[in-house]
């Protein structure tokens, strides 16, 4: 990295002040935690008893599977596995931005059962939201066969490389179910650590990412009386708190729109030292996802990135994630541009999510 060649003025979240050094847990560097594994949270035989007897509940009640996402709080008790989630959460949220649950018995239950165990551990974490157009309130990240050229292509739903970005929720969760044949690394950055170094040695772009001018593309998820794109900027400066925002894709598939302005000389350089100080090994973790692994991920202080990858020919033993998108009770204050972002008010709680007409919310056991 490169060093300043002034000290410059830091501060901290909940007092944050534009283009200073932020500092705190979320502002991490790999060096700091390779070798280390306090990140990680282990179930033990009581958690995952608590879990079968919640689930045995929803069972007894008859709930469909369309309708898993009507399943409460209170329909799902977890005496004390939902404090020891909410801790891991806090830490999300609060803290380092990123930890990882291990051991949900995916191989032992059925897909209805681990439908039912990730949306009732879902509820200790915030309210959900829906992943895409379809309403799905937990998403399936699956090879599906869709061209990942095609500028309306979410790239989830490819084999192809995801490049790093956030998603548009506070928290993202990903459970995995199967491994791919070969690939499929997960990669994630904190977005506050490229931010610092960013300051430190391109304050100039700094002041381009903070900017106004950043279009951001719906991918055809347009709700309704809005327009096919919509303004955000990658540093988000907003009562005390830096947000950050970035999925080049989506800023470069803007471009398609005649009524958009032509990215600057300055924009795409923005974007090239982001994307290479966020896949920087100085600041890069990489893992592979176990079955039965769940990544928890802050989006306004951490980026995340996946690698392209090969399939088995057997659609059963495909790779296969599940993802859902939350608003934790507990959440920092953001700036209206995330209106857009987040598909309506940025109410504390229950917001996040896209939401376009006649999207009717729901579950689905496989991907679609």
């Amino acid at each position: 990295m490169s060093p300043s060649t002034a000290p410059l003025k830091t501060s901290r979240m909940g007092s944050v002040e534009p283009f200073t050094i932020v500092e705190g847990p979320e502002a991490w560097t790999a060096e700091q935690y390779r070798g280390r594994t306090d990140w990680i949270n282990v179930l033990t035989t009581q958690h995952i008893a608590e879990l079968d007897a919640a689930i045995a509940g929803v069972e007894r009640r008859g709930v469909p599977s369309a309708q898993i996402h009507s399943v409460t709080k209170d329909d799902f008790p977890l005496p004390t596995l939902g404090a020891y989630l909410e801790s891991v959460r806090d830490e999300v949220v609060s803290g380092r931005g990123f930890a990882l649950i291990r051991g949900v018995p995916v191989d032992r239950y059925s897909r209805r059962e681990t439908m039912i165990a990730y949306w009732g551990m879902g509820l200790y974490w915030g309210k959900a939201s829906s992943n895409n157009k379809k309403g799905h309130m937990i998403g399936h990240i699956k090879d599906i066969g869709q061209d990942p050229s095609n500028p309306l292509t979410r790239l989830y739903a490819t084999h192809a490389a995801q490049p790093f970005h956030n998603d548009s929720a506070d928290l993202v969760t990903l459970l995995c179910l199967r491994n791919a044949k070969a690939g499929g690394l997960s990669s994630w950055t904190s977005s506050v650590s490229v931010h610092n170094e960013i300051v430190r040695s391109r304050p100039d772009l700094a002041e381009v990412l903070a900017g106004p001018h950043w279009f951001y593309d719906r991918k055809g998820e347009v709700p309704p009386g809005k327009k096919p794109y919509f303004l955000i900027p990658v540093f988000n400066y907003h009562a005390g708190h830096l947000s950050v925002n970035y999925s080049d894709n989506y800023f470069l598939l803007s471009q398609r729109h005649a009524d958009v302005p032509r990215l600057t000389p300055a924009q795409y350089e923005a974007m090239e030292l982001f994307n290479k100080l966020a896949a920087s090994e100085e600041l890069r973790l990489d893992y592979v996802l176990q079955p039965g692994e769940i990544q928890l991920l802050s989006n306004h202080t951490q980026l995340h990135a996946r690698s392209e990858f090969v399939d088995y020919d057997d659609v059963d033993l495909r790779r296969h994630l599940l993802r859902l998108w939350l608003a934790p009770p507990t959440e920092r204050p953001l700036p209206a541009v995330y209106e857009d972002i987040y598909g309506g008010p940025l109410t504390v709680g229950s917001r996040g999510g896209i939401h376009v007409e006649g999207t009717q919310e729901h579950i689905v056991l496989e991907a679609e």
